[in-house]
């Protein structure tokens, strides 16, 4: 029987941030990669995801893409038959790290949106990565293509996102966590957390990369999620 798959990406991404691992999880079944553009608040977003998406779906979601994840759950939990959380975390903003998006915010306001890009890269992927021209193009290009105004408006969206750590135990379906060994933005306690949390919910490290796992290490990424499709499918 086909798995219809969701994908939501995170902040400053398109379609794209899943290009590597489209090859192996279409035979599962058809793959929609939500449109996260429309709405103000997470719940605006989730919502207008849900209008689009199949009548069920197993769901992924990256980074900010998992916070909507979590709002789908809580308005549709009836509609999703598996969850896979890539680098993100039910925890809610720091104080931290609302000052550092309200920072960016303001770059962005102020026309320096590339600024505020160039400056958030390096925070993103493993140490190593840093200088990696290919992941850095593809950085600046996903976010370009958004845009500032829907970049200000999704971080308005991350720094008011519920708490979803209270909602842990009542996720059911089989549930994958993946994280960077060095994600310093959804950091790996944050994964352990969740995992821990969901019950029978499998817990992916993945070495040599930070918050952008999906794209430093695509295989070692898409061999978890076909694992986890696989499951499901047997």
């Amino acid at each position: 029987m086909a798995i219809p798959i969701l994908l939501v990406p995170g902040l400053n991404c398109t379609a794209e941030v899943y290009h590597n691992q489209l090859p192996a999880l279409w035979r599962f079944g058809p793959v929609t990669i939500a449109n996260h553009l429309r709405g103000a608040g997470m719940a605006e977003i989730a919502a207008s995801i849900l209008a689009d998406a199949p009548p069920r779906f197993a769901l992924a979601g990256f980074s900010m893409g998992g916070y909507i994840a979590f709002e789908i759950l809580r308005q549709a939990a009836d509609r999703v038959t598996a969850l896979a959380l890539l680098d993100t975390s039910a925890r809610p903003d720091t104080a931290e790290a609302t000052e550092k998006r309200r920072a960016a915010m303001a770059l962005a306001g102020q026309g320096k949106f590339t600024l505020a890009i160039q400056q958030s890269f390096p925070n993103g992927v493993h140490p190593a990565h840093v200088t990696n021209p290919h992941l850095k193009a593809l950085h600046t290009r996903m976010a370009r293509a958004n845009g500032p105004e829907t970049y200000i408006r999704h971080q308005q969206a991350i720094i008011t996102r519920p708490d979803s750590r209270p909602d842990l135990p009542a996720i059911k379906v089989p549930t994958l966590v993946v994280v960077g060994e060095a994600d310093s933005i959804t950091v790996p306690e944050a994964a352990r957390e969740m995992a821990t949390n969901i019950s029978g919910a499998t817990l992916v490290t993945v070495p040599n990369a930070g918050h952008m796992a999906l794209v430093e290490q695509p295989d070692a990424v898409t061999a978890a999620m076909v694992e986890w499709l696989d499951a499901i499918k047997s």
